[in-house]
């Protein structure tokens, strides 16, 4: 078996100390592409939340206007019942 000098422990830790270093670039772009993917989502959860907003809006105006229709109709006597 070969005896185990310096120099070839030393070899060993620079191709590890290599690897490391690939390794912690990697991480570093992983993490560059979760805060971009964190930035993208919390755009689109900001349109969402004006989608639901515009609507809520849109929602009470038919309300108002569907109020102010039955009381049309009310005023000028019109109904939807068949009469006898």
């Amino acid at each position: 078996m070969a005896d185990v000098t310096t120099e070839l422990m030393f070899e060993v830790l620079k191709a590890v100390q290599v690897r490391l270093a690939q390794v912690d670039g990697k991480i570093d772009e992983l993490k560059q592409e979760m805060q971009a993917s964190r930035t993208s989502q919390n755009g689109i959860r900001h349109e969402i939340t004006s989608v639901f907003q515009e609507i809520s809006g849109i929602h009470a105006t038919l309300v108002r206007h569907e109020g102010r229709l039955d009381r049309i109709e009310n005023r000028l006597e019109l109904n939807d019942a068949p009469t006898l």
